[in-house]
């Protein structure tokens, strides 16, 4: 994959972000690279089967790079939990940039998701499916023509993303929005426009509708989706310009923001959006808690080389994956909050946060009342609570167990359920 500008660019506003814990993302993708719910999953709220892959319909959209296969293969159907019933631990692994390199962690990491009965997002970057000779195609916010900080790709890296993001899709993934050009720092995102973000937003999505034409690989399958109805949720450049594009991906549709940083409670909706933050978790053997975001602890633990001391590289890894499992914790024998992690597709510090994430997914995901979900799937789950319960959930501070105990905590006279959501109450006629 040939984004061609990507680490040494994006690390020279390290430290800013840093200082903010805002997992400035150098998004990626140069260093190459479910089905059903998971074993005993909160019998109050089962996952079901997985559903057969589409094949008997097909639509295609515009010219051709995307089409309408029907509904979404291996996507559970939301239910209400029942009065008294223990909310399951959910637990959203997400990917910024997605992209697919030489090193093949796209596909490395859709293969532990299936190992592991799990469905992830992946907030892709509208550029890694545009090629270089067209970059002019691209009209950034506040910057020229062609412009990027993470540069563009070339035909066999938008080839093989695209393999990957139709492959992800059907087996029940979200794909996502990581917008662009990531511009971050001083002129990037952070001083964007309602208008501005509503051009990016309409630009990435311009770029999987297109890439056939931009490519010239006319006789290329389709991704298997509508990207407009697809497109629900977001997570911003260097977490950064959160309000005026919360303002216009609420116009456009979208349904949830990833881009801030929580402690590990249950989300609330802001501007509209449910707001599915990364959070803060114990950080092993220092003061501070840190975010779920390998990103940052990379900085903390090499500052801003991608590749530091090779002796404790290893270490470094553990730590992150320590970190993750006792976040992990401290949600499950706690408030049940949805623990939701960040990554990216590199193999910074010698690949050990790859497999950090990889050792968390195998160590939590087959866990009972475990779900590792998608972001769409949890933000369908909270769509089809009672908004009394989960009133009531946000109450709950971080690793706090309700003191009465779970049964007295969620027991209550539910509100009517959203249409077509099981468990709502009978109509009378």
């Amino acid at each position: 994959m040939a984004a061609t500008k990507q680490l040494a660019a994006n690390f020279t506003a390290v430290a800013a972000c840093v200082a903010a814990l805002s997992g400035c993302a150098t998004d990626d993708h140069q260093a190459t690279g479910p089905q059903k719910g998971a074993p005993g999953a909160n019998e109050a709220a089962p996952a079901p089967a997985p559903a057969p892959a589409p094949g008997h319909v097909m639509r295609l959209i515009g010219d051709g790079s995307t089409a309408f296969t029907g509904s979404q293969p291996h996507l559970p159907r939301p239910e209400r939990l029942k009065s008294g019933r223990k909310p399951p631990q959910f637990v959203v692994f997400s990917w910024d940039g997605a992209g697919e390199g030489s090193q093949k962690l796209f596909s490395r990491f859709r293969k532990v998701a299936r190992q592991n009965n799990a469905t992830m997002t992946y907030f892709l970057s509208g550029v890694y499916l545009l090629p270089k000779d067209k970059r002019d195609l691209y009209r950034p916010p506040q910057h020229s023509p062609g412009s990027s900080d993470i540069g563009f790709n070339d035909e066999q890296g938008i080839k093989d993303t695209v393999d990957q993001l139709r492959g992800a899709w059907l087996e029940g993934n979200e794909i996502g929005t990581h917008f662009n050009g990531h511009f971050c720092g001083k002129g990037g995102v952070g001083e964007w426009s309602v208008a501005d973000w509503k051009s990016e937003i309409g630009q990435a999505r311009s770029f999987v509708k297109s890439w056939k034409t931009n490519t010239g690989m006319k006789n290329a399958a389709p991704l298997p989706f509508d990207y407009d109805k697809e497109l629900i949720g977001a997570r911003t450049p260097c977490l950064e310009g959160q309000k005026n594009f919360r303002r216009g991906a609420h116009d456009l549709g979208f349904r949830y923001d990833t881009s801030g940083v929580n402690d590990q409670i249950w989300p609330n909706k802001n501007d509209g959006l449910w707001d599915l933050s990364m959070q803060l978790v114990p950080f092993p053997g220092h003061k501070s808690e840190q975010l779920t975001m390998d990103y940052n602890f990379m900085v903390d633990q090499s500052g801003t080389t991608p590749q530091g001391d090779t002796d404790k590289q290893q270490f470094w890894g553990d730590e992150m994956r320590d970190s993750l499992l006792q976040g992990f914790d401290r949600a499950y024998n706690g408030n049940r909050a949805p623990l939701v992690i960040g990554n990216h597709f590199e193999s910074w510090n010698g690949g050990n946060y790859m497999r950090a994430v990889e050792e968390t997914v195998h160590a939590v995901c087959n866990k009972p009342e475990v779900r590792c979900v998608s972001f769409r799937q949890l933000a369908d789950w909270l769509d089809a609570q009672d908004p009394q319960i989960l009133k009531r959930l946000t109450t709950l501070g971080v690793g706090e167990a309700p003191a009465q105990g779970w049964a007295s905590f969620m027991s209550t006279i539910p509100a009517p359920a959203p249409k077509g959501v099981p468990g709502a109450p009978a109509v009378k006629q």
